[in-house]
């Protein structure tokens, strides 16, 4: 057998959602679980791809959807308009989050005591919302995310550990942002990481990303590097 994949409707209220689950069925009993995050665009291939690989890992991995079942956007202006209401709304961003972290959790492959969230880009900043939440989670990864604090999260303690890993000249996520957000991880006394990649733009683990205009370039290196730091720190928090 293998890696399997099964697909969960799951919903946020009178909305309908549909995440991936992937897990090897040749491993014994319940493993650790990690949720994906998508980008702007919606839960794609990509997103599938990377709960694929951590399947491989060993994990059992949720790609989740934030947006609808079937809910994608084909454009930057669609992607835009279906990530900016989450944006305004962090509240319920956090509380969709919630929703799929939780879906996680019940699925009879995964230990819900052992739980963890990476996300790219907008996922990004989405799995840093969890930890600021103050969510009972191992830990979250971020890859090139939107890093600014939502506002709603003053004064919580975080406990999951944190990854930030980011190429340093993202234009969308500029060093002082990095420096405001070591800040605020610091000061809700987080065990926090932050791994910057130079010479390295936005979106830099998308091979499809070529768009230096927009910021947006996929690297190689630092795709490969950032891999290998999650694989580390996901080691580390469910083997350490």
């Amino acid at each position: 057998m293998g890696i399997q994949n099964r697909l969960i409707e799951y919903g946020d209220g009178d909305v309908i959602l549909e995440g991936m689950l992937a897990w090897d069925d040749s491993l014994p009993g319940p493993r650790p679980g990690v949720l994906v995050s998508h980008a702007w665009s919606g839960r794609s291939d990509f997103e599938d791809d990377k709960a694929n690989g951590l399947a491989g890992l060993g994990y059992a991995a949720f790609s989740l959807d934030l947006y609808g079942k079937g809910v994608r956007g084909s454009s930057p202006e669609e992607n835009s308009a279906l990530m900016q209401p989450f944006l305004d709304d962090r509240s319920m961003l956090q509380k969709r989050l919630l929703v799929s972290l939780n879906m996680l959790r019940e699925q009879a492959e995964v230990d819900a005591s052992k739980v963890a969230a990476i996300g790219f880009c907008f996922g990004g900043l989405c799995v840093l919302d969890l930890a600021r939440t103050g969510e009972d989670l191992a830990g979250v990864v971020s890859f090139h995310g939107l890093l600014g604090a939502p506002g709603n999260t003053d004064g919580n303690t975080i406990r999951a550990k944190v990854l930030a890993l980011h190429g340093w000249d993202d234009p969308m996520a500029t060093p002082d942002t990095v420096i405001a957000l070591s800040q605020e991880l610091t000061a809700m006394n987080a065990d926090w990481q932050a791994h910057a990649y130079g010479n390295t733009l936005h979106a830099f683990t998308n091979p499809e990303a070529n768009d230096r205009a927009m910021g947006t370039v996929y690297d190689a290196s630092a795709d490969r590097r950032s891999w290998t730091a999650m694989q580390n720190f996901l080691e580390e928090l469910f083997d350490g």
